[in-house]
């Protein structure tokens, strides 16, 4: 995420999500807003959503979704991406900015069945509805579908501020090198929603075995780009071209790869298939 954007796409977060974590509640007009989706029942879902007023959709970026293509999105899931199942996690749940509304923000789980085999995908959204007798949908902001999990909360402590990250890397490479090992660095900060997403992404149960056989992480705390930039400059990366910025050194402290182009400043945008290929890429040769 670049310096010049993260504001606002905090903020934007904030606005949305609210940065509370994921709550174990219900709410009944959202599990038939759901049973809807994965049946591809056009007519119910038409129903949930106000024709009077006309429900207001938006995209993240504040841009207007006619109600026909929110309700093609959702339909086609089924019928065109071959929706099979769906889980949802409510991150908030609370009285609506309308008299007699609720909140309800929430990420989709999505499993689609593709010609090629299973895949996930992930859609985070707002929905106002007017509750009563006939609860329907009021507005909704939605989200990209994403190949990677998307944070409900941002972890305070992903970038420890304390920390004394030259002693860290060094106590890394001295570990990498007993256990046959290469170290991520990853430059970031707990602002960095891509950051999250990242380290979601090396969680990721495909992921995550490959990444704890072959790798160390240090997390490299940049604060506001005024934290540790000798070593960005020491290990190559430009911070400028936005984070998280990824370097990985090889046991013996030796640069093997350094971000140039912000390929991870973007990583809400990348899928499973690209981690994986660059932990394969520069995971140590075999002995």
């Amino acid at each position: 995420m670049t310096l010049n954007i993260r504001r606002s796409a905090v903020a934007v977060f904030i606005l949305l999500l609210f940065y509370l974590p994921a709550i174990a509640q219900d709410f009944a007009p959202l599990n038939r807003w759901k049973a809807a989706v994965l049946a591809g029942d056009d007519a119910a879902l038409r129903a949930l959503y106000s024709a009077n007023p006309l429900a207001d959709i938006q995209s993240f970026k504040k841009q207007p979704i006619p109600l026909a293509d929110e309700l093609r999105f959702w339909e086609g899931l089924k019928k065109g991406e071959g929706l099979s199942a769906m889980r949802i996690e409510i991150a908030k749940l609370e009285p609506g900015p309308f008299s007699g509304s609720q909140l309800v923000a929430f990420e989709a789980e999505l499993r689609l069945k593709t010609p090629s085999g299973m895949k996930t995908e992930y859609v985070v959204q707002t929905q106002v509805w007017q509750t009563g007798a006939t609860p329907q949908i009021l507005a909704a902001v939605r989200g990209e579908p994403r190949r990677l999990k998307q944070p409900l909360k941002l972890n305070p402590n992903l970038y420890n501020p304390q920390a004394d990250a030259k002693r860290e890397i060094k106590e890394a490479l001295e570990r990498a090198a007993r256990e046959h090992k290469n170290v991520i660095l990853v430059f970031g900060g707990n602002w960095c929603y891509d950051c999250h997403v990242l380290d979601l992404a090396f969680h990721h149960p495909e992921i995550e075995p490959r990444l704890k056989a072959h790798y160390i992480v240090v997390h490299v705390d940049i604060g506001e780009y005024d934290k540790n930039l000798d070593l960005a400059d020491k290990y190559q990366v430009p911070l400028k071209k936005g984070v998280p910025a990824l370097a990985v050194l090889a046991s013996d402290g030796k640069l093997l790869y350094s971000q140039q182009a912000g390929e991870f400043e973007a990583a809400r945008s990348l899928a499973p298939e690209d981690v994986m290929a660059f932990l394969k890429k520069w995971q140590p040769t075999a002995k």
